[in-house]
């Protein structure tokens, strides 16, 4: 097998599970709902999953690296493969098994997906791929699971059941440790399949958060990623939905304007993509978070035209699709291979935060203050967030593609 067909493999494996992923999350509450005819059973089942892949993201890759990427990627997979069987088999066994079984599954997602992530360096690197041509197409790859994820869920459950939805979503998994297993070798993907070397369990996690710290530029850009998170999920969740509902009067403009996000998103990451190598990558990453969140917020409170909001967000998409690919490549780049699960993991759990933070804080904002309000209160945060970093950038004269490994 070329060095090109073992990337596109794990490539492929990873992806996979994303998708996976995002089916379970529509047909495990699904048959949740339709064994106990609860809707709270369900919304329990849906929330429990995220915290356990949150905290086994940033505290459990110590124990990855100890026992070898490689070894803790097929161990995970084959993990939820069989938690997600279990959920299958055993779906009537009581609301508390399944709450178990779900955050099982999502510890191990959450350290599995950090793993993946990991291993793809070495096989993209090794098959003559870039740092940012590697994380712009899983991006690109990524944002298309999330999108098929759920409308493939519904597929599944009309076609199989809710039942059988989640054991076919079982065995994806399985065939995803399958791929890692055969494609992943210690000679081919380098010294990331190697075992770390032998050190207290704090001491490894403390060494992420050190490194993470020490390095000002990747810590700034996390804390932009965290903001952007803060302000999307805001606007997503809470401050469309309410311009729709008072100002538009129309649940349709609700879906058009998020639709155009999603869609803006996708096609600026197949265009970032051919772009990537050549466009200077901190700027690109500071001025599209600006893009991506501060014309969002500022239609909203300036216009009722549902055509503007639409044509907004479409921009606003464009924007951050080269936000996330441009943070992985400078993690990449930057952190050396020992502390790359760590550091990675601790990165995707703190950007993750922003996500219930901007729900809650745009929820707040908007009963205390009101829409208008809120959205231009939501701006000035927004440029003071990031006005630092783009300026920090013209002082520091900052070059990601400079690795401190």
């Amino acid at each position: 097998m070329s060095p090109r067909a073992r990337y596109l493999a794990l490539l492929g494996a990873d992806i996979g599970s994303t998708l996976g992923s995002q089916i379970s999350l529509v047909a495990i509450p699904w048959l949740v709902l339709t064994t106990t005819g609860s809707a709270a059973d369900m919304g329990l089942v849906a929330a429990t999953e995220m915290i356990p892949y949150l905290l086994s993201s940033m505290l459990l890759t110590p124990v990855a690296d100890r026992l070898g990427l490689r070894t803790s990627s097929v161990l995970c997979d084959l993990g939820s493969a069989l938690a997600v069987g279990c959920i299958a088999a055993f779906h009537q066994g009581g609301l508390a098994l399944l709450l178990v079984l779900v955050a099982l599954a999502g510890a191990l997602r959450g350290v599995g997906d950090r793993v993946k992530h990991v291993l793809l360096r070495p096989a993209g690197q090794a098959a003559g791929y870039s740092a940012i041509r590697m994380t712009s197409t899983y991006e690109g790859l990524s944002r298309l699971a999330a999108l098929l994820g759920a409308p493939l869920g519904g597929l599944l459950i009309a076609g199989f059941g809710a039942r059988g939805a989640v054991w076919l979503d079982a065995a994806s998994f399985a065939g995803c440790a399958v791929v890692v297993a055969v494609v992943v070798r210690a000679a081919q993907a380098g010294t990331a399949t190697r075992q770390a070397p032998a050190e207290p369990y704090l001491t490894a996690l403390r060494g992420g958060f050190r490194y993470l710290r020490e390095d000002r530029t990747l810590a700034r850009m996390v804390r932009v990623v965290f903001a952007l998170n803060v302000f999307a999920t805001a606007a997503t969740a809470v401050f469309i939905p309410v311009w729709a509902r008072d100002v538009l009067h129309s649940p349709q403009g609700l879906g058009l304007a998020l639709g155009a996000y999603a869609g803006g998103a996708l096609g600026g990451t197949l265009l970032f993509t051919l772009l990537a190598d050549r466009l200077p990558q901190y700027p690109v990453f500071v001025i599209g978070g600006l893009v991506s969140c501060l014309p969002r917020l500022l239609v909203l409170a300036l216009s009722d035209n549902l055509l503007v909001v639409v044509a907004v967000n479409v921009l606003a998409g464009l924007g951050i699709a080269s936000v996330n690919p441009i943070l992985g490549a400078a993690l990449y780049q930057r952190v050396p291979d020992a502390l790359q699960t760590r550091v990675i993991g601790l990165c995707g759990t703190v950007c993750f935060t922003g996500v219930p933070i901007g729900a809650l804080a745009a929820g707040w904002a908007v009963s205390r203050l009101g829409l208008h309000t809120a959205l231009l209160a939501a701006v000035l945060v927004c440029v003071a967030v990031l006005a630092g970093p783009l300026a920090a950038q013209r002082r520091a004269r900052l070059d990601l593609s400079v690795s401190r490994a």
